[in-house]
């Protein structure tokens, strides 16, 4: 094994939900690991925070009310867990939990294997849990090598939005669908959803809340965007799917109305090509996927779409393992050769492991705003 560093010990940050009803947030030490033969040391220095990552650090605790303390000389942040979200969390209860889907940085050391070996010095980003740390131990096969002159921070993001945004495309085109609708569309993942379909020449029908954000996806060539703040929103959306055809959408909300009102407008389009009253409505299926949950209320729906239509969960993982080993290989390397460009991803700050635990910062973080991501650096502080 070959290495740049002589810690024995390094930070990560843990999330606990206790039994007693508390969330424990903290930086612990944990041993540098050592890689095996076909694993590679890498030191982290950017690693983002995703929705999904803080669903895992926060569970459903009421940020609201958390506490900061001190332990050691390290921050702690506490609060209370409502008792009608416990049984939600039972599976997780008093066991202290790594966090963080996906990271980069750079490989310092590495196992005896040829593969491991070639990855020594390299700069590369990672997939799979516990990137909210110094230091990750992960197989050489999880790695992706980052262009020429790509940094930690160009290639944090590489892994879980651009894969779903590719992902939510194959779906599409494997389902039979030849147009999409994304909610949620002026993110990070929307904004390269949106480059990926004006890269590949596909009709896509942008949800936005604000007419900030309808302007801020049309200065980058969005055709179809919808305000759902506007009076005119329903009637909107269905013109955008009559002229696309979109019959698949990818929701991000979640809870409340939207999932519905697609569900509703995809069938008013639909409609305006039928020859003939039918009261099941137009044949064509219509798909709404839920694949967050930026709002956590009930789903809401009217049944006014007739019958042949679907709406179910999408999550990245579970996708990729039904399309199988090469074609997440193929999807890995268009995201490689076009990060700086189709999958570029943009950060409102980066800050520190200690960062994260201060009240102020997880107030602003953890509202989840379009435009406000952050980027955490471990080596940072």
């Amino acid at each position: 094994m070959t290495t740049d560093h002589n810690a024995r010990t390094a930070l990560e940050l843990r999330s606990l939900i206790k039994s007693t009803g508390e969330l424990q947030v903290s930086l612990v030490d944990v041993p540098v690991p050592q890689p095996a033969a076909d694993e590679v040391l890498v030191r982290i220095e950017a690693s983002p925070l995703n929705p999904s990552d803080l669903g895992l650090l926060f569970g459903a605790a009421d940020m609201g009310s958390a506490q900061a303390s001190a332990s050691s000389g390290r921050p702690v942040v506490t609060a209370p867990v409502p008792d009608a979200a416990m049984k939600a969390m039972a599976r997780r209860l008093d066991v202290s939990m790594p966090v963080g889907n996906e990271g980069a940085g750079v490989v310092v050391a590495a196992g005896s294997s040829p593969a491991a070996q070639g990855l020594l010095g390299k700069t590369v980003a990672m997939i799979g849990g516990a990137m909210y740390a110094q230091y990750r131990c992960i197989a050489a096969a999880q790695c992706l090598v980052l262009p020429e002159g790509a940094t930690p921070a160009d290639g944090a993001s590489c892994f879980v939005n651009p894969l779903t945004a590719l992902g939510m495309v194959e779906t599409m085109r494997r389902e039979g669908h030849s147009a999409l609708v994304h909610t949620a569309a002026a993110s990070n993942l929307g904004q390269m959803l949106n480059r990926i379909c004006q890269k590949d020449g596909i009709a896509l029908v942008n949800i936005v809340r604000k007419q900030e954000q309808a302007d801020l996806l049309k200065a980058m060539g969005a055709t179809w965007v919808c305000v759902t703040s506007s009076p005119t929103f329903l009637s909107d959306l269905t013109e955008a799917l009559a002229a696309t055809g979109a019959t698949i959408a990818f929701d991000a909300t979640g809870g409340g109305k939207l999932a519905g009102q697609i569900l509703g407008c995809m069938e008013a389009a639909l409609s305006r090509q039928m020859t003939e009253y039918s009261r099941y409505g137009s044949t064509t299926l219509k798909q709404v996927y839920i694949y967050g949950g930026l709002d956590t209320g009930p789903t809401e729906f009217h049944r006014n779409f007739g019958f042949a239509w679907r709406m179910g969960g999408w999550l990245l993982f579970p996708y990729l393992q039904t399309i199988g080993p090469a074609a997440v290989e193929a999807l890995k390397q268009r995201v490689a050769a076009e990060l700086k460009t189709t999958f570029a991803s943009h950060y409102a700050k980066e800050i520190s492991l200690s960062e994260v635990l201060d009240l102020a910062m997880i107030a602003r973080y953890n509202q989840r705003a379009t435009g406000e991501k952050y980027l955490i650096n471990p080596a940072r502080g």
